[in-house]
């Protein structure tokens, strides 16, 4: 389910249902490494929706948690803690991050959600077909993690 008014009105009716939650990790940067940021940015949200298709009525997929590159470490760990704390509380045991940041791979020990790192494909130059099919082809790989990872969760 997508954080949309219609969606979230089948989550109400079906929570019970729905253990997960899905937090794209959104780098935002206006130094050089800017469109490099900006590809991972496109890159995870499509992906994220893609995801979202294959478990609707599984997870609930949240708007994208957007940080500065340049912010410290301890405070975008802290913004993180205090999302696990919320989502925990209001019933998800399974909390996924998604990210192409591979920054976050060094925090990963810190979160208590599971983290999933892939690198950034490039999309820029290719038309909106094409970037579908190499997208789908992505979550059919990230199918079974997802499902390893409920079942080591569980």
């Amino acid at each position: 389910m997508k954080w949309s008014p219609q969606d979230i009105d089948m989550y109400l009716n079906a929570k019970e249902y729905v253990d997960t939650a899905v937090l794209p990790l959104l780098p935002v940067s206006f130094d050089e490494d800017m469109k490099q940021a900006a590809a991972m940015t496109e890159f995870i949200t499509l992906l994220a929706v893609q995801i979202e298709r294959q478990f609707k009525g599984r997870l609930i997929l949240l708007p994208g948690f957007a940080y500065l590159k340049s912010s410290e470490e301890s405070r975008l760990l802290a913004n993180i803690k205090e999302w696990e704390r919320e989502l925990k509380a209001k019933g998800f045991p399974h909390i996924i991050y998604v990210t192409s940041d591979s920054a976050w791979k060094s925090r990963e020990n810190e979160m208590e959600g599971s983290l999933i790192w892939l690198p950034t494909l490039p999309l820029e130059h290719m038309d909106e077909s094409n970037k579908i099919t190499i997208i789908e082809d992505q979550v059919k790989q990230l199918l079974q993690l997802f499902i390893q990872k409920w079942r080591e969760n569980s």
